[in-house]
């Protein structure tokens, strides 16, 4: 198809529908003609898109149908109603289909981590190129305990929830480049082994996993879903079936962007544990507890719920009517 001479002869109706999608006021004879022309103009988007890549052209035309489609149908529901399509459908759906890939990515950090901590906790020399016996003492017996107690709960869980949300966003964004996932699994993965293996050292392993695990079981699979987030959008990149790549990548990652924002939610909880179970003085068996409760509601969540939403049919994707669909709702 000549695509010059298709847009000389349908530049008119292009150029009129843009008009009439963004002028202030609609008569009804306007109304009627912006209806005629958006399906029209869908007609020549969808040719141009059977015929060729996306291109310049086509994204044009899909942006002139969005602003028209949302002139004639208004807003699709009230804010109530798209929260709870959010957390009731679109989330759990989205953190269902990376459930196994979660689990993967925490299957490959703990045995980077298992790996650092049995190499620095058996090996004298292993430990003297990563501290000195006094640095080691120090580290175990107080800097490791009192990162925990040394600022106020709330203001420690607030610092702990945005640096961890910021990491998490990291992994989701830039999961598309294929090797920012490995990099931060690997290196957050090594930083746990070397601090297990400090303890195990000296024979303080309880003491690690009393501190680590109440707020480290919700917080750290947390992060595992988000670095399966990003790598279902490199997949998407590498592989798009039988999508174009771009659309298999936009698709993709709107679903996964769901995900990085529930895990906003996700790590704000595990924050609070951090910040006001893990330096309280309760027994460690109820604070481990804790944080196994918050594991096991999240999980609950993503396979009950998730389970049933994707089986409903979401995919944590927005609606067609939010990703320039050409289609109008029935």
């Amino acid at each position: 198809m000549d695509m010059d001479a298709f847009s000389a002869v349908n530049s008119d109706t292009w150029s009129r529908l843009h008009h009439l999608a963004n002028k202030r006021r609609l008569s009804g004879a306007d109304a009627d003609e912006l209806l005629r022309l958006y399906q029209v103009t869908s007609a020549h988007l969808s040719l141009l898109r059977s015929t060729g890549p996306e291109s310049g052209l086509s994204a044009s035309l899909s942006a002139t149908l969005a602003q028209a489609r949302t002139r004639f149908t208004g807003a699709r529901s009230n804010f109530m109603a798209d929260l709870a399509q959010f957390f009731v459908l679109s989330l759990p759906a989205a953190l269902y289909r990376i459930r196994w890939l979660t689990v993967a990515c925490g299957a490959a950090f703990c045995l980077v981590g298992c790996a650092f901590a049995l190499w620095i906790g058996t090996s004298p020399d292993a430990l003297r190129a990563v501290a000195s016996e006094a640095e080691v003492q120090r580290y175990v017996e107080q800097d490791f305990i009192d990162y925990y107690s040394e600022n106020p709960a709330a203001s420690f869980a607030g610092a702990v929830w945005t640096n961890n949300a910021w990491i998490s966003a990291q992994a989701v964004a830039l999961g598309i480049t294929g090797f920012w996932v490995p990099m931060i699994l690997f290196a957050n993965a090594q930083g746990v082994g070397v601090a297990a293996g400090m303890f195990a050292a000296v024979g303080k392993t309880d003491v690690f996993f009393s501190y680590i695990l109440p707020h480290g079981l919700m917080e750290l699979t947390a992060v595992f879903a988000a670095c399966a987030a990003g790598l279902r959008i490199f997949w998407a990149m590498v592989s798009p079936g039988n999508r174009t790549r771009s659309r298999a990548v936009a698709a993709e990652g709107r679903s996964m962007i769901t995900v990085a924002l529930g895990l906003v939610l996700v790590l704000f909880v595990s924050g609070l544990v951090e910040g006001f179970v893990t330096p309280s003085a309760l027994p460690v068996w109820a604070k481990i507890s804790i944080g196994a409760a918050v594991l096991a509601a999240y999980w609950l969540y993503v396979l009950v719920c998730g389970g049933r939403a994707y089986r409903s049919g979401a995919r944590g994707d927005l609606g067609s009517q939010d990703t320039g669909s050409t289609e109008l709702a029935a």
